[in-house]
């Protein structure tokens, strides 16, 4: 697809069969520009930003008022890419009218979808979302809010019947009327088993080769995170050109 021609929700749905999916987190215009000229088809405007830029310990500290500065910033680089942010910790189990008013926020930001994390429990609010015009993406397996509950982060769908939750999940929410979903840190075979159910994409994240997609952090795949996933291979090393560049700098300074 052109860099010039904006991607829509239609898009990403109609994909599904059709062609793979690069998405890629974003967080500012900067690397909103950089993922759009790599060629990405979605930028998400991640709670991870916690984590990789904030300097927090997880996604949970994340507030609305955080994603809203982050998604304006990235909107500002009007990108040709499908523009989603995530709903933060807790918001998405608030009353519908809290739910509702903070997708409308995030999408007069600049989100053209939001992201929520939830199988079978989260079906109900995001079919009344899709209902009031708000595009959602779906979020099975992994969900990285639910950190503490986890006691950490883990693989998700090696037994049978944790595969069948998986599989249950992702339909609900599927049939709420989200558009894609993201299955995090799942096995392979249940990942392969999820796609092969779904009526639309779903984006893999440390989750195989056998999804419609792949969304990956942008700063881990760029080489600029101290300590990336093991499945998000970098395909640079920007972190040390970055070191080399200031330390010749500053060479030249001090001499």
């Amino acid at each position: 697809m052109s860099e010039k021609t904006k991607i829509t929700t239609k898009d990403i749905r109609r994909a599904k069969g059709a062609r793979r999916l690069v998405w890629l987190t974003a967080y500012d215009t900067v690397t909103a520009r950089l993922a759009v000229a790599g060629g990405a088809d979605a930028l998400l405007v991640g709670d991870s930003l916690g984590n990789t830029i904030l300097g927090l310990e997880n996604s949970v500290p994340v507030t609305l008022e955080m994603m809203l500065h982050h998604t304006a910033a990235v909107a500002r680089a009007k990108p040709a890419a499908l523009l989603i942010a995530d709903v933060p910790f807790a918001i998405a189990h608030y009353s519908f009218d809290r739910v509702l008013d903070a997708c409308a926020q995030l999408m007069r930001a600049g989100a053209e979808a939001v992201k929520i994390e939830g199988g079978t429990d989260m079906a109900p609010v995001i079919a009344r979302l899709v209902a009031a015009g708000v595009p959602v993406c779906g979020h099975v397996g992994l969900q990285p809010q639910q950190v503490f509950r986890l006691g950490g982060y883990k693989k998700f769908g090696a037994s049978a019947d944790e595969a069948e939750q998986v599989r249950a999940d992702a339909l609900a929410v599927a049939e709420a009327g989200a558009f894609a979903i993201v299955g995090e840190m799942l096995a392979p075979a249940t990942a392969a088993a999820v796609r092969d159910a779904l009526p639309v994409p779903l984006i893999g994240i440390g989750s195989g080769a056998d999804c419609d997609g792949q969304i990956l952090v942008i700063h881990d795949l760029l080489g600029l995170t101290e300590n990336p996933p093991p499945f998000a291979k970098p395909r640079a090393r920007l972190a040390d050109a970055a070191v080399a560049a200031i330390a010749g700098w500053a060479a030249e300074v001090r001499g």
